[in-house]
This record gives structure tokens, C-alpha cells and sequence, in this order.
């Protein structure tokens, strides 16, 4: 296996390159949050349970802080059940257009991806 596998310690199950999921986390922590205010370890959960991989809190929470700074997201404390309070993190107006920006460009960029992969044949010489 390569270091860009499932293997690495960012991801586990084997199923998807590392290097594709942190290349997308962004777009897919906004994901997270479009259907309402949610918590780190909860999106973490979110994306395990949709196929998308285990990503460390180490890696979502910094990217949710720069979002913070970038108005993308806004946090507010809330109260826990039997614990600790957690940081919810909702999507701000700014952080909605952004994640329809992405989801274009994303549409765009797998549409060229596909056609290309497609197209690509074996053992033909690449000329420029």
C-alpha cells in the first residue's frame, strides 16, 4: 500500500486514498452542517456513516477554527447532558454561498474528471 491510502492515520477501512479526503474535507464539513448546527465529533460520525472515511479531530477541528475566522461558520457553546459543554458550529449566509460555490465547481471538476478517465487509453504516447 501506498502512504496515500485508507492506511494512513488520518483515515481507516481501506476504502479511500487520504489524499482525497483531506483535498475535500472542506467541502464536506460545510456538507456536514447544511442541515443545521452540529458538533465536532458528530460530523465526524457523519461522515463515517455516509462511507467518506475516519478523520482525527486533530484534522476537522483546526479547519472549523480557520472557517470561524473566515465567517463561514459561526460556534456558540452549548451545555452537555452528562458532560463537558461542546462547541456547535453552524453555517453563516457566507458559509452557505461558499459551500454552493464548491458543489458547482466540485460538478464541474468530476464532470472533467470522469471525461478524462474515460477517455484515457492505455499505452497511447502522451504528445503536448
Amino acid at each position: 500500500m501506498t502512504p496515500s491510502t485508507q492506511d494512513s492515520p488520518e483515515s481507516s477501512g481501506g476504502d479511500w486514498p487520504s489524499d482525497w479526503l483531506r483535498a475535500t474535507l472542506g467541502l464536506f464539513a460545510l456538507r456536514a452542517l447544511e442541515a443545521g448546527p452540529s458538533y465536532g465529533y458528530a460530523i465526524i460520525g457523519e461522515f463515517e456513516r455516509h462511507g467518506l472515511g475516519t478523520v482525527k479531530g486533530g484534522t476537522l477541528y483546526p479547519l472549523l477554527t480557520r472557517y470561524e475566522a473566515a465567517g463561514l461558520v459561526a460556534t456558540e457553546w452549548r451545555p452537555g447532558d452528562a458532560g463537558p459543554g461542546r462547541k456547535y458550529f453552524a453555517l453563516t449566509e457566507h458559509g452557505l454561498d461558499e459551500l454552493q460555490r464548491l458543489r458547482t465547481e466540485w460538478a464541474r471538476f468530476a464532470e472533467v474528471s470522469n471525461s478524462y478517465l474515460g477517455t484515457t487509453q492505455p499505452g497511447k504516447e502522451i504528445n503536448p
